[in-house]
């Protein structure tokens, strides 16, 4: 068995930094990226919950409120470290792209910065406004946090999105001119790739805060507090997940139109295929030949091309030094797409059945699959993530820059990989420990925690002094 994805991943001319630079970046990007979700989503689902607390006088849904936005603040604390190794990253790992394309790239990159700045400056208002402002100024400063937190994931999703589509420059004699970095940034990809993370950030996040409270009604934990901290996360979740579909395949369409071989590389096609092409489900591209796919006739071309009778273009219309990884992109891609649709199949179950009058939140199954679904859908973030940037591959920007200019040539970044997955191990063990004993608190009776590290006669203090009813 030759397996033909290595060929292109370890070239024998690849620089040395090229693989552990590759692995350090799947490891921090994959890590921050649901840190990430939960920066775009979560302002968001507080500010709902809050808005309740106040319009209805609501005591379960301020409490949540309280508790969401102290989680939030531990989540930011956290992926401030982990964006900040990105960043240096960067330049490090890649300095044939950031050397190359410093002057296109630059203009997100430093509008993301301020994004970060204006998100932690409204977070900290927020949370020391607590029994200190006017509730509805309160609410108010949730706003500006989730537009910063939307205006960040744009930035950064429009440098990928460039590196996919790229523009606002031109080459002479292999020199970067010409630079227009406002085209760059909004270049013909952004749109679509920004409404795809964007929405999935909510998926992500409404999926794994529900999934909490869905643990605590599996335990008996009953009352109107897990009920309520179940289906506002769940509403959101809702929506995302069943609309995450057409525009997955909206953007499914735009990059096969750009990018032939990620596409053929999705369908599994070794030949172009004429229409109507089968879907092949499954199976793995061995020795230059397709084993153990299930093919599902005709359907193929409606789903890859919008079209009855399209052809599916293959990997025979692309140079073999152009293909990427083929089976894992093939795999990521299926994968990403199969848990998408159970995640909604289970939604509209869910809504359906609410519909005709029956409750599926005393139904222990429902609240087992609850649990797991927060993973499936971070799981399919990831995915995502794969089917995206090894799909690309060999190129870093599509047919531009190959990855093996764009990577170090220095032999230390083992060193700095080792590092990272020290920090990010330590920032998983701290971030478990803390949200932890939070929530042990909590359940104690310490509603009026401060801060999640409070010593214990601090906290026993502050949780006597009774917070003003909201007005």
């Amino acid at each position: 068995m030759t397996f033909n994805d290595t060929v292109v991943v370890l070239a024998a001319d690849a620089p040395p930094g090229l693989f552990p630079a590759r692995e350090q970046m799947a490891v921090s990007l994959g890590w921050h990226i649901i840190l990430a979700c939960f920066g775009v989503a979560f302002p968001m689902m507080i500010f709902v919950m809050y808005r309740r607390a106040i319009r209805r006088n609501d005591p379960t849904a301020l409490g949540l409120a309280k508790r969401w936005s102290k989680v939030s603040a531990v989540l930011f604390a956290i992926g401030a470290v982990s964006g900040t190794v990105l960043s240096f990253e960067m330049g490090l790992l890649w300095p044939g792209l950031m050397g190359r394309f410093g002057d296109v790239l630059g203009l997100p990159f430093a509008l993301e910065g301020l994004s970060f700045f204006v998100e932690a400056i409204f977070l900290g208002i927020f949370m020391y406004g607590w029994d200190r402002m006017p509730p509805r100024q309160h609410l108010i400063m949730l706003l500006p946090m989730a537009v910063a937190g939307v205006v960040g994931t744009f930035c950064v999703v429009s440098v990928n999105a460039w590196m996919n589509d790229p523009s606002g420059f031109t080459f002479r004699n292999g020199v970067v001119t010409d630079v227009n970095p406002w085209a760059a940034m909004f270049n013909d990809s952004v749109w679509l790739q920004f409404l795809h993370m964007w929405v999935g950030a909510f998926m992500v996040v409404g999926l794994v805060v529900s999934g909490v409270y869905a643990a605590g009604l599996l335990r008996g934990r009953t009352d109107a507090h897990h009920r309520l901290g179940f289906v506002v996360p769940f509403v959101f979740a809702s929506v995302a997940t069943l609309v995450q579909p057409l525009i997955g395949h909206v953007l499914g369409l735009h990059a096969g139109a750009h990018q032939p071989a990620k596409f053929a590389a999705w369908e599994l096609a070794e030949t172009t295929e004429p229409g109507p092409a089968p879907l092949k489900f499954g199976g793995f591209l061995i020795d230059g030949e397709v084993r153990w796919a299930l093919p599902i006739p005709k359907i193929g071309s409606i789903i890859s091309r919008g079209s009855f009778d399209a052809p599916v273009p293959g990997l025979d219309t692309v140079p073999r030094s152009d293909w990427p990884p083929v089976n894992l992109t093939h795999w990521s891609f299926q994968s990403m797409v199969g848990i998408g649709f159970l995640l909604a199949f289970v939604v509209v179950v869910y809504w359906l059945a609410r519909r005709r009058g029956h409750d599926l939140t005393g139904n222990r199954w429902f609240l087992r699959f609850c649990v797991i679904a927060g993973p499936l859908a971070i799981a399919a973030l990831e995915l995502g993530w794969v089917t995206t940037e090894v799909g690309r591959q060999p190129w870093t920007v599509w047919q531009v820059l190959r990855t093996t200019d764009a990577a170090t040539m220095s032999t230390g970044i083992w060193w700095s990989y080792t590092g990272v997955l020290i920090l990010y191990t330590g920032m998983t063990i701290a971030a478990y420990v803390v949200l932890r004993s939070m929530a042990r608190r909590w359940r104690a009776g310490d509603e009026a925690l401060l801060s999640p590290y409070a010593p214990a006669v601090v906290a026993a203090t502050s949780s006597e002094q009774q917070p003003e009813p909201v007005r």
